[in-house]
């Protein structure tokens, strides 16, 4: 009886793969573990086993397998009905999800091989001089990969080589599969044990005396020995002085001997002064939270900011700790994961893992691998999005912190998942409890906890009744009638950030847009510099002095001269960060301003430098982008000045009020966290704006009902729920033909409201013209057979021969 499994492979693709095994092989596999397995002509994949059965393909001869990857499952059951879940839902091919789930380190690609046949014997063939060169260089080492023989020819051109030699007979391809994670090991030192006795110490001191150096490596040696009482590394010798020449001399005299442990490449320690006591506000809050626990599988705690949710989310987190559980804590960004780490860590010690897309390939691999063992050191995982994905054994509790953050939602590649809503489902497969946590809870959130379907908790007292902070509007437009106007910065910013500073108060600028001007002009005739393969205007970076394309990276050395019509005239307009700074520097040149936004933080650590100089006083006034909006905690900041209150206002989007509302309270809430009151000054052209003025009275509800009756006006979410559709290709007709083909479909078969086909407000981007299409599918309409039903009219949209090329994708709850 033939034997089969069913395996995902790491490509979109929307169906599982059938492979021939043996059956000791189905005795040996279960679901979850990785195969190496053929693919296409002659590519080789790991793909995950998701089943076995006896049933042969129908339509297809199976292939066998390669290789087992694993001796024992690397993917739970339930992460794989997970996966199975975000795919149906997001619609997305399952192979999309296992691609993003899995840390690459685990996904194996093939490198292919050249080695040599052993029965080839070059003296009765003629080769050219090209291929002997590959020929010999297989004689000195058994296998060679395509770069290398690239790099041994010096030819870019080398496949026709390759393809003379296979018809020689002489070499032959295989296909291998290469492991990436290495292991992290340490090199340690210690002395034979002969030496450890007095009597044999002393003739090694005999025997060392004229080697002064190696003397001395022995002596240091006996005294670290004696100081750590732990193994010495060979990096503690070294930063005693003693020189690695000397250590390889002691090792090759058999003195010293040389070993190596295998270490984690990230551990944490915990602090001693740690521990916190809850004030009375938060004590019923965090009993409140396990009363609707029981009764309520999700809870909003609803706290303003600066309340103390982190110290609720602490004690909680202790709690399932204790009972033996594993917690997941959720974050938008990963600057937040910084400022949190440092304080969990200092609490929980190395029971803390880290998971987000700046730690390297192998430190993920080791996270993955410590939470399915469930490990001490994995009891609770901090990460962003993506972390939802780790394979938990027992999970108590996911805690989701700023839930209300766009952040959370995946726009590109597939699969668009949403994190809060996937972690409530995954919640809901171990069984477990989700605490939403907010100052501004999204509408939807909220319309949940007010319709019961969540329990509610609300926080209404800043931690140490610091009172919230005092808000100030400043009029742009009279400002700048009354020229009052010093660059982008009124009269009384300027007289509050010096009165602020001149106090030893640090000050937070927000501004949501990074560069130094979003767009060149002409004065001349009015042109602004396009990208030429986006629908965009250029970013003006002043620092490095040239254009960019925030879509596509495209840039330009800024022009001299207008590409019209040659005028010299050239003005920026608009401001970003970069502009900001370089007007604080002469504002306040003895005063240290920083900024942070995505070109200051890009590398690995990049967060962490600017969020601890600022902790540390060391910055005193820094600019940034919305990056500083999300719950980050500084004691010393007073003041907070929102630059311009307007751009965030008229977007062309259903949730640009909600946004702007959100982030504008959370900017005002990093100040005066600590100590005394704190103060927003907020620049605006339209004081009298409904969202400007419910921020300024702190009034949530008020914003909730107005948004809510508009949402119910305008058929959106929560009422609806929306599917958008994009369509792109580098043909203008063929890409509005399809559009208007595939909305004509939709709207005979679907039977709810489908919108479009529209141009987007960037309607080109990397030379690709777009168009969407909305559809709103109804509470009371089945959300499942509706998504199924476009899935089939897209299937026979692809079946039409012109349309093929057009790219399709599709967004599930696109917000």
């Amino acid at each position: 009886m033939p034997h089969f499994i069913e395996a995902i492979l790491p490509l979109s693709v929307p169906k599982t793969f059938t492979y021939a095994i043996t059956e000791a092989e189905y005795g040996f596999l279960k679901p979850g573990m990785r195969v190496a397995v053929p693919f296409g002509r002659n590519k080789i994949y790991t793909g995950l086993v998701v089943g076995l059965h006896q049933n042969p393909p129908q339509t297809y001869e199976a292939k066998e397998i390669h290789q087992i990857l694993d001796d024992h499952p690397l993917v739970t059951q339930i992460q794989l009905a997970h996966w199975q879940w975000v795919a149906n839902y997001y619609m997305c091919n399952i192979g999309d999800v296992y691609k993003s789930a899995m840390p690459s380190g685990f996904l194996l690609e093939s490198e292919t091989i050249i080695t040599q046949h052993k029965d080839y014997d070059a003296e009765t063939n003629d080769l050219t001089d090209d291929e002997y060169l590959v020929y010999e260089a297989l004689q000195k080492q058994s296998a060679l990969k395509v770069q290398e023989v690239s790099n041994i020819l010096n030819k870019k051109t080398i496949l026709p080589v390759i393809n003379r030699l296979i018809a020689k007979n002489a070499i032959a391809l295989q296909e291998e599969v290469s492991e990436k994670y290495k292991p992290k090991k340490l090199r340690y030192i210690r002395l034979y044990e002969e030496f450890m006795r007095d009597e044999q110490l002393s003739e090694l001191m005999e025997l060392l005396s004229r080697a002064q150096k190696q003397r001395e490596a022995v002596l240091q040696y006996f005294q670290l020995n004696a100081a750590e009482k732990k193994p010495i590394t060979a990096k503690k010798l070294n930063d005693a002085g003693i020189t690695p020449a000397v250590i390889r001399s002691l090792v090759d005299k058999d003195i010293f001997e040389e070993y190596y442990l295998e270490e984690d490449r990230v551990a944490f320690e915990s602090s001693d002064n740690s521990g916190f006591g809850l004030s009375p506000k938060q004590k019923d809050a965090f009993d409140e939270i396990k009363q609707s626990f029981e009764q309520k599988e999700v809870t909003l705690l609803h706290g303003i900011t600066s309340s103390g949710k982190t110290e609720i989310y602490i004690k909680l987190i202790e709690e399932y700790i204790n009972s033996g559980q594993q917690v997941l804590y959720l974050l938008p960004e990963i600057a937040l994961t910084t400022q949190l780490v440092v304080r969990l860590t200092a609490y929980f010690g190395n029971e803390v893992a880290v998971f987000h897309s700046k730690y390297t390939n192998n430190e993920r691999v080791e996270v993955w691998n410590q939470v399915l063992a469930a490990s001490e050191k994995a009891k609770v995982v901090i990460g962003a999005r993506s972390a939802l994905f780790l394979p938990f054994q027992d999970l108590g509790l996911i805690i989701i912190d700023e839930e209300h953050e766009p952040t959370f939602k995946q726009q590109d590649p597939a699969p668009r998942y949403h994190a809060r809503d996937a972690a409530i489902v995954l919640a809901n497969s171990h069984k477990a409890k989700v605490l939403l946590g907010s100052a501004t809870p999204s509408i939807e959130t909220y319309y949940n906890a007010t319709n019961g379907k969540y329990g509610y908790v609300e926080l209404k007292e800043r931690y140490g009744n610091v009172l919230p902070p005092e808000i100030v509007l400043i009029d742009l437009k009279d400002k700048y009638k009354r020229k009052q106007m010093t660059g982008h910065f009124s009269d009384l910013m300027i007289e509050t950030i010096t009165d602020t500073l001149s106090r030893g108060k640090q000050v937070i600028l927000f501004q949501n847009r990074r560069g130094y001007s979003p767009w060149m002009e002409c004065l001349t005739c009015g042109h602004v510099p396009q990208c030429p393969q986006c629908d965009v205007s250029l970013t003006y970076y002043k620092y490095k002095s040239v254009l960019r394309c925030h879509y596509c990276g495209h840039h330009i050395a800024k022009p001299t001269h207008c590409h019209q019509c040659h005028s010299p005239d050239l003005d920026t307009k608009g401001f970003g960060t970069e502009q900001i700074e370089l007007e604080l520097k002469t504002l306040f040149p003895d005063k240290h301003s920083w900024r942070m936004d995505q070109d200051t933080t890009r590398g690995k650590h990049g967060y962490e430098k600017i969020i601890d100089s600022f902790r540390n006083q060391e910055i005193d006034i820094l600019v940034g982008t919305q990056m500083l909006a999300k719950g980050l905690h500084f004691d010393n900041v007073e003041l907070v000045g929102i630059m311009n209150a307007d751009n965030m206002l008229y977007m062309p989007d259903f949730r640009a009020f909600e946004r702007a509302y959100q982030m504008m309270v959370q900017v005002s809430g990093r100040a005066g966290r600590k100590g005394g009151r704190g103060k927003v000054l907020i620049q605006t052209y339209n004081p009298l704006h409904n969202i400007i003025r419910q921020v300024t009275d702190s009034d949530y509800e008020g914003m909730y009902k107005e948004q809510l009756y508009e949402r119910h006006n305008f058929k959106y979410p929560p009422f609806f729920r929306l599917v958008r559709i994009t369509l792109r290709h580098k043909d203008y007709e063929k890409v509005r033909d399809a559009a208007t083909w595939l909305h004509n479909v939709l709207s005979q078969n679907l039977g709810v409201t489908v919108l479009g086909p529209e141009e987007p407000g960037i309607n080109r981007i990397r030379n690709e013209y777009i168009r969407t299409i909305m559809i709103k599918i109804p509470q009371g309409a089945a959300l499942g057979g509706t998504k199924r039903s476009i899935e089939k009219v897209l299937g026979s949209f692809e079946a039409v021969p012109q349309y093929r090329p057009v790219k399709v994708t599709l967004n599930a709850d696109p917000y």
